[in-house]
This record gives structure tokens, sequence and C-alpha cells, in this order.
């Protein structure tokens, strides 16, 4: 299986690097931002570098959505996973159109409202998962996964 992993660097990040044990054994390439901790934890693997700031920039959304189509056109993924942020919301809407699959996971610490990133993702996302029983409140038909932290 070829799996893409999106998401923002720092906490979205390391719940990624959380799933390891999943993740490891399948082919992969990852799209993040180029920061400090990103490169350090992402030695060795396949990375696509996003542009940043995400949070409300037309500019980098426009961008971010370019780098999608290429980044679906060359690795053809089987499945898109996400912890968010912003930088996943082209991938998860231009995904379904590669026949991959969309796995969302809710972040960690956002238990007494959604996400803008989940709300967005949400209608072209597969599997949604939460961390938090209260979470499932803003997504009914989410599952529940229990928390994912180092």
């Amino acid at each position: 299986m070829k799996v893409l992993l999106v998401s923002s660097s720092g906490g979205h990040l390391t719940q990624l690097m959380c799933l390891k044990p999943w993740w490891a054994e399948h082919e992969r390439m990852w799209v993040t931002f180029d920061t400090t901790d990103a490169v350090s934890k992402l030695e060795g693997e396949d990375v696509v570098w996003a542009h940043h700031p995400t949070t409300r920039n037309l500019t980098n959304l426009a961008r971010n959505t370019r780098l999608a189509r290429r980044t679906l056109d060359r690795f053809r993924p089987d499945v898109v996973i996400s912890t968010g942020a912003g930088v996943a919301v082209p991938f998860f809407w231009l995904a379904r159109g590669y026949s991959a699959a969309t796995i969302y996971l809710e972040v960690f610490d956002r238990i007494d409202s959604p996400t803008l990133t989940g709300r967005l993702c949400r209608p072209r996302t597969d599997l949604f998962l939460t961390q938090w029983p209260e979470q499932q409140e803003f997504y009914p038909s989410s599952v529940l996964l229990g928390q994912v932290w180092a």
C-alpha cells in the first residue's frame, strides 16, 4: 500500500510519527513544512515540502493545491492520512479524483470545538478518527481511536 502522510510540522507531525508501527510497513511519502523539527524527524524519508503559513492564506492555499496535484500525480497513493492542519485541505479535496482513500485524525488538544481543518476535510474523509469521546459530538459518524501521543 502507498501512503501519503500530510501534516503541518510540530505537534501535528508528532502525532503522525506516533503511528509509525502502522506506516513503517508501507511505501510512503510525507508532506509537511520545511522546519527544523520536521527535517530532523523525517531524515531519510521521502518528503515534499509544502508552503506555509496556511491559516487563512489564500496564496499558499493555491500553491499547496498545485503541490497536491503534482504530488498525487507523481506518487498515486492508496491512502492519504492527516492530523491537520491547513495543508491537508487541498490533498483531501483532490484525493478522490485519484481513487485514494482518506483518513483524518482530529488533533489531541482540541476537545471543546471542531478544528477548521477538520470541518473542511470532513466532507472528503472516508474515515474520520477522534481521540476523545467529546470530539464525537462534533463529528457524529467518527470513530473513537483514543489518544495518540508520544
